[in-house]
């Protein structure tokens, strides 16, 4: 029997992605854990493997095309069975499991066993073109008017987990969201609304209007449309699918956390003595490139040790701040498509020239897109190199759930005041991000004094390690 492959629930909160690649071809035959598309989420860009083995019958989206948790990638006959034919596999979604299994994780089941009941018209709709999300200043209707509502006594309002701790944070109860998602699914942009109407004061009344006619019905739904070429000098530029992840998970940052920066500076004149001698060591012996964010990765792990709840995370739901047993440190990578954070593990085990390997191995596997998901979940502090992008000083965002985020910045020589003499000494500023929310200003004031302690007298540093 011919079943479905529906794109899964990989977790950590991903509901969409985008389709890179597909490694499979209609009509070839596959192996069980055979790779059938490069899929880019949130996170990363990863492979899918086959659940089975059996031939494509068809492949459901073309490559570039955008898709939600539940949505059909692959239909596959099984080994042996009469293959079907492309028409019959055409539209899973509406012919249910009469015409095949579908296969996926529990929650995308419930998605697709939703969309079943959608207008044709709607899982007819070109996927690649239509936006994640409705953008927050065009309050627009739902795509289609005659859809259901998300909510009904029989059935959980469609919700992803992301989505879902967003209406808790903001006291929504989905049950009363209207979800202008792909078969009703209630999106983040629907939470927001669904506060911001009940935030609003009730004005007067608006003056009566007479009931529309059919004639008026098309003026009401007319809009300025985008020009559909640029003007004259303007380029336009499609967003690409991570541009769009990014600008998403900065916007629930900070509606999110209630972020607040604390700068100091420190003399960094003796680590970069220390460095440089380090440096010349490892390239001649070792053939490694020391830089200096390894002992900067060092040194907040030795504060985050005296101070670990920059290093917590809070879960809400239970009550409880939550303390893990290492320190599994973010590194802010810049790259041609956007900012990327994979993470190295138990930081304080690693001696300065292993995480310089692993830090140098995650920045260039993450500019080629090749990271894991593994590699890049489950921070629990971050840190993110500004200084050699120039500026004084900046404010980074916290990656929620994290608490916290540690930046540095430009090393520029300053005269200062050393033992009541005026010497030029190198010094930098460094910033610490956290949330207000769980963290108090004093906690963090004494955890960047700590650090700064630490950057300034690398010999402390070393004992430590």
């Amino acid at each position: 029997m011919a079943f479905v492959f529906n794109f899964p629930d990989v977790g950590e909160g991903i509901e969409e992605g985008r389709i890179v690649e597909w490694l499979v071809a209609e009509g070839q035959t596959v192996t069980v854990d055979q790779p059938l598309v490069k899929v880019e989420t949130d996170k990363a860009v990863v492979e899918l493997p086959s659940p089975r083995a059996g031939t494509v019958v068809r492949l459901h989206h073309e490559a570039g095309a955008e898709i939600h948790v539940g949505d059909p990638l692959v239909t596959l006959a099984e080994a042996g069975e009469e293959t079907v034919s492309r028409e019959t596999a055409a539209a899973p979604s509406r012919e249910g499991a009469a015409s095949g299994e579908v296969f996926g994780e529990p929650e995308a089941r419930a998605v697709t066993a939703a969309r079943e009941t959608a207008p044709v018209e709607a899982t007819a709709a070109p996927e690649a073109s239509a936006p994640s999300e409705t953008p927050a200043t065009v309050p627009a209707s739902p795509p289609v008017p005659e859809e259901a509502p998300a909510t009904t006594p029989s059935r959980r309002p469609l919700a992803t987990p992301r989505t879902r701790a967003l209406a808790r944070e903001l006291g929504v109860d989905l049950g009363t969201v209207r979800g202008t998602g792909p078969a009703g699914r209630i999106t983040d942009e629907d939470v927001r609304r669904a506060q911001a109407a009940a935030d609003a004061p009730a004005g007067p009344a608006p003056p009566e209007r007479p009931a529309a006619t059919p004639a008026s019905r098309p003026a009401r739904a007319t809009r300025p449309a985008a020009p559909a070429t640029a003007a004259a000098g303007e380029r336009r530029v499609p967003l690409t699918h991570l541009r769009k992840v990014i600008a998403r998970s900065m916007r629930e940052a900070k509606d999110t956390a209630a972020h607040v920066t604390h700068v100091d500076e420190a003399d960094v004149t003796a680590m970069l003595a220390l460095h440089a001698t380090m440096k010349a060591d490892a390239a001649e012996r070792l053939g490694v490139r020391l830089t200096l964010l390894p002992l900067f990765v060092r040194a907040l792990v030795a504060a985050l040790e005296d101070h670990p709840e920059l290093n917590a995370r809070v879960d809400e739901e239970a009550g409880e701040m939550v303390f893990p047993a290492r320190h599994d440190i973010g590194i802010a990578v810049d790259t041609e498509e956007g900012l990327i954070v994979p993470v190295v593990r138990d930081a304080g085990s690693k001696s300065l020239l292993e995480l310089a390997v692993e830090i140098a191995d995650l920045a260039e596997r993450a500019r080629r897109r090749e990271l894991g998901l593994e590699e890049l979940r489950g921070g629990t502090c971050t840190i993110t190199n500004i200084g050699p992008l120039g500026g004084v000083f900046a404010t980074p965002i916290i990656p929620v759930p994290q608490l916290s985020i540690v930046g540095l910045h430009t090393i520029k020589e300053r005269a200062v005041v050393v033992d009541g003499e005026i010497v030029v000494r190198k010094m930098m500023y460094l910033s610490v991000s956290f949330d207000h929310r769980w963290i108090d200003g004093a906690q963090a004031a004494r955890f960047m004094t700590d650090l700064v302690r630490l950057v300034e007298n690398p010999a402390l540093l070393m004992a430590r390690m």
